[in-house]
């Protein structure tokens, strides 16, 4: 069974406590982390609310990193962590500033 996660005051993912309380959160909340418009590309970073880590293994995969158009395309990144997001948002963006010439 899946486990579900919302943003804390603090934007931090925490259990939610029941999936009404999760879906109440995705009603209302913005869960866009971080978006960027570089070169012919967008880069967007998401809280995604649901472990994506399906080995089981390891911490939960909660935020993602995706492009969207140029050289890039289709590029995917998963993060546990909102740091660890950010960071990685940072680092695609400059990827596509590198790749996308």
């Amino acid at each position: 069974m899946p486990k579900y996660y919302v943003l804390d005051e603090d934007n931090n993912p925490v259990e939610a406590a029941d999936h009404y309380e999760w879906v109440k959160f995705f009603r209302s909340g913005n869960r866009q982390t971080a978006e960027d418009f570089v070169r012919n590309a967008r880069v967007s970073t998401v809280f995604l609310g649901l472990d994506h880590n399906y080995s089981g293994e390891g911490p939960p995969l909660l935020f993602e990193t995706m492009i969207f158009g140029g050289k890039l395309d289709g590029g995917q990144w998963r993060y546990s962590t909102r740091e660890e997001a950010l960071a990685g948002h940072i680092e695609t963006v400059r990827r596509v500033l590198l790749e996308d010439r």
